[in-house]
């Protein structure tokens, strides 16, 4: 199977299947040097972990990591680094009544139609539980942009068709009573995740082919039940004015520059994220955005505002209820799908979303050292 690698410089490879025995990653190019733990990692598949609460499925998996190469002391070597998470509470028996079935909503049409078989045990590698290893190798590439000034954290805006923007708490009730009545009635529903990446330089991304906000839209988009992606004012721009959606460009008084600077330095960030190499022009680093319609990306490049991305997700395809399919004999048939499936996907998603983003911006990074002579002058000269 190809299409298991993503990245250039900051490469992933992932295997495994949702009930197979393990699911793992090899990360290949993180530096030497990063302090790093399995506890990092953990910090984040708990995010994603199954069976937390009645809107998550109720398969009980640990998901807990094992890190086997490409740590020596607490820090990364700067070989591959190899993660597994092994499974635990597969249920395979629970898909034997719809092993010849096409289920609606899934990849099972597709795999037998490419492959000529499929691992009908709760999709294979198109099983949400392929997410872990997207995570496990995100957790390190979010480790790594903190050391570089930048954060990425994603979160749920839109759940059920319920906004969740305005009076949270309010919203993320009744969002929650839905879902457990869809759930009662065998039935689900999709969301929105949103991410922001912030402390990000101007400048980073390729302004052809690998444009930043292809390159995310690209990861993204590679989420199993993501259906849109929108960076900035999305589709919304569409109905805008070239002077409405323009984000005007101003530069920083010295005063509120330094105040920045102060909080910055008092969170623990580095003192300037927009810093560049010496013989740049000097106001680069005080220049802003009075709005950010453009989502943080101008031309395929960063432009040193905050990137926001939104990611749409369909409702899990699994549902009890009796649905019209087609088996591999080629017959009509009625199915209705059991085992422990999530009513919605968007809550355990959104890490998910944050990890892909991660992975893309580290890895856009890493790239743009080799953008500007000053820039390899500056790693080199001694």
């Amino acid at each position: 199977m190809a299409g298991s690698q993503f990245g250039k410089i900051f490469h992933i490879s992932t295997f495994g299947e949702s009930h197979g025995k393990a699911l793992g990653v090899v990360v290949d190019g993180c530096p030497a040097g990063l302090s790093l733990s399995e506890e990092d990692i953990q910090e984040m598949l708990e995010r994603r972990r199954p069976g937390k609460n009645l809107k998550m499925t109720q398969r009980k998996e640990g998901d807990k990591v094992e890190i086997l190469s490409g740590i020596f002391e607490g820090k990364t070597t700067g070989t591959p680094i190899a993660m597994v998470v092994w499974n635990e509470d597969q249920r395979s028996k629970d898909y034997g009544e719809i092993a010849h079935a096409f289920r609606p909503g899934h990849a099972d049409y597709g795999f037998f139609a490419k492959y000529g078989f499929r691992d009908y045990r709760g999709g294979g590698r198109s099983s949400g539980r392929e997410t872990i290893a997207r995570v496990a190798a995100g957790a390190i590439a979010k480790k790594m942009l903190l050391e570089l000034g930048v954060s990425v954290r994603a979160k749920v805006i839109e759940l059920a068709g319920i906004s969740l923007t305005e009076d949270r708490q309010k919203a993320e009730l009744l969002a929650e009573q839905k879902i457990l009545s869809l759930r009662e009635q065998g039935d689900s529903a999709g969301g929105v995740v949103e991410c922001l990446v912030e402390g990000l330089p101007a400048g980073i991304g390729e302004p052809v082919f690998d444009k930043l906000d292809a390159s995310l839209a690209k990861a993204v988009m590679s989420i199993g039940a993501v259906k849109s992606v929108e960076i900035g004012d999305g589709i919304e721009v569409s109905k805008s004015l070239g002077s409405e959606n323009n984000d005007a460009f101003f530069l920083m008084e010295e005063k509120d520059y330094e105040s920045e600077e102060k909080e910055r330095d008092a969170a623990g960030k580095d003192s300037c994220p927009h810093s560049l190499p010496e013989g740049t022009s000097s106001f680069e680093g005080s220049l802003r955005k009075g709005s950010n319609h453009s989502g943080g990306i101008l031309g395929g490049m960063s432009d040193g505002s905050t990137i926001r991305i939104r990611a749409g997700f369909k409702p899990t395809p699994s549902i009890s209820k009796p649905q019209q399919t087609v088996n591999e004999a080629g017959e009509e048939i009625t199915i209705a799908i059991k085992g422990r499936h999530d009513p919605t996907v968007v809550e355990r998603a959104n890490v998910v979303v944050e990890a892909m983003t991660a992975l893309t911006v580290l890895d856009a990074m890493l790239e743009n050292l080799s953008a500007r002579l000053d820039y390899v002058k500056r790693a080199y000269r001694r």
